[in-house]
């Protein structure tokens, strides 16, 4: 009896507590408030509005997912002689990454060469792959601004694809991109840049990137 009467003591003392209110937990922030409403690269409306018809009347295609599209681009830059100098690396590193829109990933030795004093795992180059609409708007900057910025360009070689509808070039300077300021420029690079398409063959991925506006040489 004693135990039952302690018992329901103790039960009524914890229903005349002031409970304490539970905090509500944070809430995560919504990711649209971060992101702009509605912003697609203007490049992608385009291939979506006017070449993916275009493409698909051009060679028949019965479905749009057959038709080629732009997967991805990869840009490198070598820098040599960051090995003695890591500045030069660090510029490297800041000016693709002022030209991507990207942190560049630093690409270092994967064996060991004597003769150019090189040792396994030194620092070489930096690369950056870029997808989405920062691959739309580094294509788009790239084909209407700095490819025109070419000194005595003639337009680019139409043979340069590698068979599975992939292609590549390469720019002698970094400076034709109007992000770098030319005063602030440690040294002047070039860079390699491949387009990875979807297309099946060379044919295809051709008239891809001439549709998106990339000039290759006619004669």
């Amino acid at each position: 009896m004693a135990e039952e009467k302690k018992t329901k003591k103790q039960k009524k003392q914890k229903q005349e507590m002031p409970g304490k209110e539970e905090k509500p937990g944070k809430q995560e922030p919504d990711i649209s408030t971060q992101v702009k409403e509605g912003y697609v690269a203007r490049l992608f409306l385009r291939y979506k509005d006017e070449i993916l018809p275009a493409l698909m009347k051009r060679f028949g295609y019965k479905n749009s997912l057959q038709a080629p599209k732009l997967e991805k681009i990869s840009v490198n830059m070598g820098v040599g002689d960051g090995v003695k100098d890591a500045k030069l690396m660090d510029a490297a590193v800041e000016d693709m990454g002022v030209v991507t829109g990207q942190r560049p990933v630093i690409t270092r030795a994967k064996k060991s060469v004597a003769s150019f004093k090189l040792r396994k795992g030194m620092p070489i180059g930096c690369r950056v792959t870029l997808r989405g609409s920062r691959m739309y708007e580094f294509f788009d900057r790239l084909v209407s601004v700095a490819i025109p910025r070419i000194r005595d360009f003639r337009g680019l070689s139409p043979d340069s694809f590698d068979g599975h509808g992939n292609y590549s070039f390469g720019i002698k300077e970094q400076i034709v991109f109007p992000e770098i300021e030319y005063d602030k420029v440690v040294k002047v690079r070039g860079m390699d840049i491949t387009l990875t398409t979807t297309a099946k063959t060379d044919q295809e991925a051709f008239e891809l990137l001439k549709s998106l506006g990339m000039p290759f040489r006619t004669s």
